[in-house]
């Protein structure tokens, strides 16, 4: 395939994405972001990170060098200097003075309102662990807003890199997105800050190319929290919003992560310290709604059990599309994409960060990696295997898919012939060992014989009971083969959505409603809890046992008033120390219940063990 069949397919079906007010960084082409960057290099053995080349001097030829290095040394660029007293204050005047009100962001309602309480706490936890990890400085965001604007200045434009892969019967157009800087933590109450973002949206075409006979089938968001078969939705899904033959992406505010529609989405981010400790709540969760049947009938039992966000960070992400767009017939369009591949020098030889190393040991503040790496120099999944990223390494083109099936059935129809021949010629052999057997079982000098023979009966009779059954599997198969061919040869392609086991969905305006006491408790009730242990400490550190469990006690009866859950939690409680009061009743005044209990439960067992030696 020649460069401009790929460039026109890519601008053909390429997206629209539609971001937030408030936004500050769109998709920059790579040669003019490596341009304004400085290289950077730290080595294991260095406190302080050297720098190679300096801003302006940096192209993506020399990128690409290949540098010989110590293990552990880390390679990475740097956008933006940070800014000076005076600078920054100058800025925040200027944003002040220049603030659109029609483009400024507004968060929602009540983000820790809608989590646990145990959420909040890991939530603020978080929060202050920022004091004493690796973090993007608070004015990196402001650096990096003033040279990305410097740079638009002197030419406006938006650019994507554009990737087409032909694999398996598909050919797949990656569009990765390059964006200078994602400010989710400080702009928009996320998660992280860190310099350089690359995104991507995969889009999968059935047909051939060569005369131009190319269908979209699938399309995938890089997302939050998701993969394989949830990162995808069907070109003709409903839920996926085209303008033409351009799919439509709602971009979160700062993180750039891509949503096929609009609105705010929780995020949650499960800490892997706590994933014992989810578990164990998991397994009680499931004990008591499945076992002690409480509160089975609620309208979401299985999130419950599966998905309690009691050990989980709590974050939105806001992809509300209410502000700039790009993409055909939008506010602004793309510019030529930039054709890139595995030959590319700077796309295959620099395995180093794309912005700012921070030495951040949970790695949310250090940038990412290049399209084709990860973070640590490993290759992407989704660039070594973009069928398999997305779920489609088990899924066929529709093109494809009757032929597939035909072929299936002829290979398994041979097969089956072969079991044929095999059984026959087994039970051949299976009833003459029979038979041999049976003649030397009443010759006690051929024991020997008859062992052997025994032994081979077995053998033979389990190989003999496999192709059997293998044998009426296939036949099953073939039968679900040709109903299968008929459904295709009907157009009938099956549920495009029934690969999705978990989606991701914005939250409900129902939830979006939080009473302003609730979001006011959620908002201080961390800051409270704390304040009231160190008063405790303080003026009563004698009574500070009882003291803890009242606060707890009471903070957890205004939690459960406030979501309207306290006849839940007076139920729970009463069952609890209903079994405490009557495990205690028993072995304080009726031990001898216990006794019997014990006694009954020991001869049990050694029945059942008796009668299993008997029968």
């Amino acid at each position: 395939m020649t460069p401009q069949i790929d460039l026109d397919l890519l601008q053909r079906f390429e997206p629209i994405i539609h971001f937030n007010r408030g936004e500050e960084f769109f998709p920059i082409d790579v040669a003019r972001y490596v341009n304004v960057c400085n290289l950077w290099v730290k080595r294991s053995h260095a406190f302080e990170a050297e720098r190679l080349t300096p801003a302006q001097q940096l192209t993506l030829d020399t990128l690409a060098q290949p540098r010989a290095d110590r293990f552990g040394s880390i390679y990475f660029l740097k956008f933006a200097d940070p800014l000076t007293a005076a600078e920054l204050a100058s800025y925040k005047l200027h944003e002040l003075a220049n603030a659109d009100p029609t483009q400024t962001f507004h968060a929602g309602r009540g983000r820790l309102a809608r989590v646990g309480y145990v959420s909040r706490l890991a939530h603020a936890l978080f929060q202050l662990s920022l004091l004493a990890r690796g973090r993007m400085p608070g004015d990196a965001a402001a650096a990096a807003s003033i040279v990305y604007r410097t740079i638009q200045a002197r030419r406006e434009e938006y650019r994507y890199c554009g990737r087409v892969v032909r694999e398996n019967g598909w050919t797949i157009l990656q569009y990765w997105f390059l964006y200078a800087f994602n400010n989710w933590r400080s702009g928009f109450y996320g998660m992280n800050d860190h310099e350089a973002d690359w995104e991507m949206v995969c889009i999968y075409l059935s047909g051939s190319p060569d005369d131009g006979e190319v269908t979209p089938e699938w399309i995938a968001y890089a997302s939050h929290d998701f993969s394989g078969d949830d990162l995808r939705r069907h070109w003709t899904d409903p839920g996926l919003e085209k303008i033409g033959e351009h799919p439509v992406i709602y971009a979160g505010a700062g993180s750039h992560a891509s949503y096929f529609s609009a609105g705010e989405y929780l995020v949650e981010v499960e800490i892997p310290s706590l994933t014992p400790l989810r578990r164990v709540y998991d397994r009680m969760q499931k004990f008591w709604a499945e076992k002690l049947r409480q509160f089975s009938d609620e309208p979401h039992p299985t999130e419950a059990v599966e998905g309690p966000n009691f050990f989980r960070l709590p974050f939105v992400d806001y992809a509300r599309g209410d502000g700039l767009s790009i993409g055909p017939c939008q506010d602004k369009c793309w510019a030529t994409p930039r054709l890139i591949n595995q030959t590319l020098p700077w796309v295959s030889q620099y395995r180093g960060l794309w912005g700012r190393y921070i030495s951040d040991p949970l790695a949310g503040e250090n940038a990412p990696g290049g399209p084709m790496y990860n973070r640590d120099g490993s290759v992407r999944r989704a660039w070594y295997d973009p069928l398999g990223w997305a779920g489609l390494d088990k899924v066929v083109p529709r093109h494809q898919a009757l032929l597939r099936v035909h072929e299936q059935h002829a290979h398994l129809a041979v097969r089956q012939a072969e079991l044929l021949e095999l059984i026959h010629t087994k039970s051949e052999q299976l009833t003459g060992l029979g038979i041999e057997a049976a003649a030397v079982q009443i010759r006690p000098h051929l024991k020997e014989v008859y062992e052997s023979h025994q032994k081979k009966i077995k053998t033979l009779s389990d190989e003999v009971d496999d192709l059997r059954a293998e044998f009426a599997q296939n036949r099953a198969t073939l039968e679900a083969f040709q109903l299968y061919a008929d459904q295709l040869e009907q157009g009938d392609f099956g549920s495009i959505r029934s690969h999705i086991r978990r989606a991701a969905a914005p939250i409900p305006d129902s939830e979006l409603q939080i009473g302003r006491l609730l979001e006011g408790w959620a908002a201080v009730s961390i800051g409270l809890m704390l304040m009231s242990l160190v008063g405790l400490i303080i003026f009563a550190p004698q009574n500070w046992f009882i003291g803890i469990i009242s606060i707890v006690i009471l903070f957890i009866v205004i939690e459960s008033t406030f979501r309207r859950r306290l006849y839940k939690l007076i139920t729970n409680v009463t069952i609890s120390l209903a079994i405490f009061a009557a495990v205690v009743l028993i072995f304080d005044f009726f031990p001898w219940i216990a006794v019997v209990v014990a006694l009954v439960a020991g001869g049990y067992l050694v029945w059942q063990n008796l009668r299993e030696l008997w029968s």
